[in-house]
């Protein structure tokens, strides 16, 4: 049996301690990578508590619930953060990534806990499969929310759109990893391709601000 709690606690500690003696920015981001795995530690009961309550077998939570429940814990401590805080908006998207990053930690560091860590290649993949999937989403909800929250009337519309595309993100990745052949190594990959593809933009945004100023 794995005992998720004593996981958490184990390795939140000493990032608590932690901030003690580190500076302003750094310390947010560790603060954040910490809720993130209070998010995935949550997120674990909730989608639990949702799958006995339909009966639901491994394969549909995985597909159909786990992707609402995880996405909306994530999103709720920076909308929190945002709506007691009023940060500059560019600071949402370092806070999702720390709580993305937080997540896909202790997601990992329970599977490992679980299933051991003899397979390197397999363990490898899923580095870049389902911590790169947070990744992606605590990316797009970062970037997305800074924008729309400049923007006061599309705040709520944005916002449930963002979480739409996360939650089809998700899901998506759910679905093709329980496929086989062809399809399940898509799921694998695909996410980092996005934050290949994202980065590639990123830095042609750079590019193009740095030429017309």
């Amino acid at each position: 049996m794995t005992y998720i709690e004593n996981i958490f606690l184990c390795l939140a500690v000493p990032m608590l301690l932690s901030q003690l003696f580190t500076p302003g920015s750094t310390r947010r981001f560790t603060l954040f990578v910490v809720l993130g795995m209070a998010a995935c530690l949550l997120s674990a009961y909730v989608s639990s508590f949702f799958m006995g309550r339909h009966q639901s077998d491994v394969v549909t939570t995985a597909i159909e619930i786990a992707p609402v429940c995880e996405e909306i814990m994530k999103l709720l401590p920076l909308l929190l953060y945002f709506l007691i805080f009023e940060p500059d908006s560019h600071s949402l998207t370092p806070a999702a990534i720390g709580i993305a990053v937080g997540f896909a930690t202790f997601e990992n560091v329970c599977y490992l806990t679980e299933n051991g860590a003899g397979n390197f290649f397999f363990l490898l993949i899923r580095g870049m499969s389902a911590g790169a999937l947070h990744l992606v989403c605590g990316i797009l909800t970062g970037l997305a929310l800074a924008y729309v929250f400049r923007r006061p009337w599309l705040s709520l519309t944005g916002t449930i759109g963002i979480l739409g595309v996360c939650m089809v993100l998700h899901g998506i990745y759910n679905l093709l990893i329980t496929a086989d052949g062809l399809w399940r190594m898509l799921g694998y990959f695909f996410p980092s391709a996005i934050i290949v593809v994202l980065f590639v933009v990123r830095l042609l945004h750079r590019g193009l601000h740095t030429t017309f100023h």
